[in-house]
């Protein structure tokens, strides 16, 4: 079977499924086991539907049946909800009545330690054994709002009226899935599908978003997670979804070191660096937005409009027009803290709509409140829909809003609009009525200023570009396989690159050395990782008589502080100058694989969180992007005519660098050169580590 073939086959039995059985479904409607059956028939499920109840020939007025393998017809999903200790008996069944995917609504596995997990591993093994598919466990359902199949326990189906829609949503919250349906419902938008994969201890996350690409009623998908598990998996959907032109939206949590942990103790995953999931997220065009209220107001914003490309560094340009002045302010000021400019009209501008009746004045925020009327309003707009000079337009509504949302939005939603240049909408008063009209007319509109800024950036923020194919590079000859290597021997790691270092000697006395003195003396171990810590290193070392001075220094000192680290030698080094020192990071994040960051260097580097990070390995131009992202290297990019530094220098050996990633055997799980100088006429490594995978 073609991968395509089984793409359809899930497709099918998880969404679009002929038969169901909900095996363990209450005769009690007040129970959330009854729900699901309540729910699809309340929606007018058109989909057969097989109660299953051991002990029970009827349910909520239905026929049930004891077994699903006693159904009269083979059965395609099945629902399960029975507790923990049942559930291998009903794979058996399931495997007997033909189910193709089960989902499991029954907690205790994975989510619930060790014992869980090794639960869970039986119930995948066991599955597998029996060609079923698995969905969680510990998810509460999964719903299509085309057919009404309500295949959930989750409450915000009691809803009377559920809107069908194109928007689909992934999550691994099962709770908040009701919430973020409810909020959206609020605004009047409508589902397609709905999931939440609990456990996702076989069905994934990307598995079901390559489901999605390929079902013709989600138009975009939304996306709710706590954690990435099966990275390659996802980013091949996503790679699918940006090519099939169907924005993801995407909320994550793990921003503090806080939420991180919250994460992991709920869904029992790996810990990873936020930093390389959002470096993930935006190799791969999803648009993963801060708020909660984001994910659905950008909606619209990334339906209707393609991502452009803002050329140069320029700051991305919004014209601001309104009915209230301090409405809009409150916009303008969030925009500038997302590098958004509100941008004042041009003279030429000016006097254009001066002979179209507007008199204006060449300031940020185009404010109409006392003077104009909705058709000078609605003309203004289209005007400026049409002009060459903002990159984007901001209608912000005042207060008429709240009470006449027809004539507040009416010059909105009858302006003739741009298919190249965005249209947004910020409400200054809480305008739900407003906002469904706009939400019918597609226009993305927005109830905090917050978010509308925040929407504006994310959607002109460039994407990074997914990272070239790995090619095989061999290990240098010699050197460990294992564990974590010396100062010197990580050295031969870089240089094996490409990586300049600076002139270097690994010796046990200081008559060894020829290189050109000043000299730096530092100890070489791989069981002292901060030499600094140990008084390991020496600088400025003139001559021969103050290197050996230095080593018997040294020595005396790490005797004291480290007396049982294997010691090596003395690694000898030339004094380099510099005019920036930086950081170069490689890690394996146990999230989204290789990563490689720049930032800035030197014992401060963890106090000054100034870094850029992309997948590894990078293109040469990334690479650039990564050195402009870091704020320090202005220093040497022409900052008030400060010295230049070799930058095209930097951007080759950052490349060279994340060319860890293509180590197969060993496989390296961290490795740093701090610092990195940056010098007029190219750059080297002064320091640096490698830490090899434990096998």
């Amino acid at each position: 079977m073609t991968s395509n073939q089984r793409n359809s086959a899930l497709s099918e039995a998880l969404f679009n499924p002929a038969r169901v059985a909900l095996i363990g479904v209450s005769s009690n409607p007040k129970k959330n086991t009854a729900r699901p059956l309540r729910f699809s028939r309340q929606h007018g499920c058109e989909v057969v539907l097989y109660p299953i109840n051991h002990s029970q020939s009827e349910v909520l007025g239905e026929q049930a049946w004891s077994s699903v393998n006693t159904c009269p017809t083979p059965v395609d999903h099945a629902f399960v909800m029975v507790s923990s200790d049942l559930i291998m008996g009903q794979l058996e069944a399931c495997a007997q009545a033909g189910v193709k995917v089960v989902t499991v609504y029954s907690d205790g596995f994975g989510e619930a330690g060790p014992e869980g997990q090794q639960k869970q591993n039986e119930l995948l093994a066991k599955a597998r054994e029996l060609g079923l598919r698995v969905i969680g466990p510990n998810s509460i359902g999964l719903a299509n709002l085309q057919t009404g199949l309500i295949m959930s326990v989750n409450a915000v189906f009691e809803a009377p009226d559920l809107i069908a829609g194109s928007v689909s949503l992934v999550s691994q919250s099962g709770s908040m899935m009701g919430s973020l349906l409810s909020r959206a419902a609020a605004r009047g938008l409508g589902f397609a599908k709905t999931i939440s994969v609990g456990n996702e201890s076989d069905v994934s996350v990307g598995e079901i978003v390559d489901v999605l690409v390929d079902d013709d009623s989600t138009k975009v998908i939304l996306l709710f997670l706590e954690t990435i598990r099966d990275a390659p998996c996802l980013a091949s959907a996503l790679a699918r979804a940006r090519a099939a032109g169907k924005p993801v939206i995407a909320y994550k949590l793990g921003r503090s070191e806080q939420g991180d942990a919250l994460a992991q103790s709920h869904t029992g995953a790996l810990a990873g660096n936020d930093k390389a999931v959002d470096a993930f997220l935006k190799a791969h065009g999803v648009l993963r937005v801060r708020q909660l209220e984001t994910l659905f107001e950008i909606i619209p914003l990334a339906t209707t409009y393609r991502r452009p490309i803002v050329s140069g560094n320029r700051s991305v340009r919004v014209a601001v027009i309104t009915t209230t002045g301090g409405g809009a302010a409150t916009v303008v000021d969030n925009l500038g803290l997302e590098s958004v400019e509100a941008v004042a009209p041009p003279q030429s501008f000016i006097d254009h709509m001066q002979a179209r009746g507007l008199n204006l004045r060449p300031v940020p925020v185009m404010d109409l409140t006392l003077a104009g009327t909705s058709e000078q309003y609605q003309d203004l707009l289209e005007q400026l829909l049409e002009c060459d000079w903002c990159d984007a337009v901001l209608s912000v509504v005042g207060s008429s809003a709240q009470f006449h949302p027809e004539l507040a939005v009416k010059p909105i939603t009858r302006a003739r609009k741009s298919e190249q240049k965005p249209l947004v909408v910020f409400l200054a008063p809480e305008a739900l009525a407003s906002l469904q009209v706009l939400q019918q007319a597609g226009i993305a509109a927005f109830r905090t200023p917050e978010s509308c800024a925040q929407a504006l950036a994310l959607f002109f923020e460039p994407p990074h570009q997914p990272p070239p194919e790995r090619k095989s590079v061999v290990w240098p000859v010699g050197l460990p396989s294992k564990g974590t290597l010396s100062e010197y021997q990580s050295g031969q790691v870089f240089a094996s690159l490409g990586v300049k270092l600076a002139p270097q000697m690994l010796v046990q006395h200081a008559d060894e050395v020829t290189l050109d003195y000043p000299v730096v003396a530092k100890i070489s171990s791989a069981d002292i990782l901060h030499k600094t810590e140990v008084n390991g290193v020496k600088v400025g070392l003139a001559d021969a008589n103050a290197l050996a001075n230095a080593m018997t220094e040294i020595a005396n000192s790490v005797r004291e502080f480290k007396p049982n680290a294997k010691l090596d030698g003395y690694l000898v080094q030339t004094m380099q100058p510099k005019l920036i020192e930086l950081l170069l990071g490689y890690r394996r994040d146990p999230l989204v694989g290789p990563t490689v960051l720049l930032g800035a260097g030197g014992v401060a580097a963890e106090l000054m969180p100034d870094v850029s990070i992309r997948l590894a390995p990078v293109t040469l131009e990334q690479a650039w992007q990564m050195i402009e992202e870091v704020t320090v290297t202005q220093v040497v990019r022409g900052y008030r005519n400060l010295p230049r530094g070799d930058c095209q220098a930097l951007a080759q050996t950052i490349v060279a660098f994340s060319q860890l990633a293509c180590y197969d055997e060993p496989s390296i799980s961290e490795a740093e050169i701090n610092p990195l100088f940056v010098q007029n006429d190219g750059v080297v490594a002064v320091d640096g580590l490698v830490s090899l995978v434990e096998s």
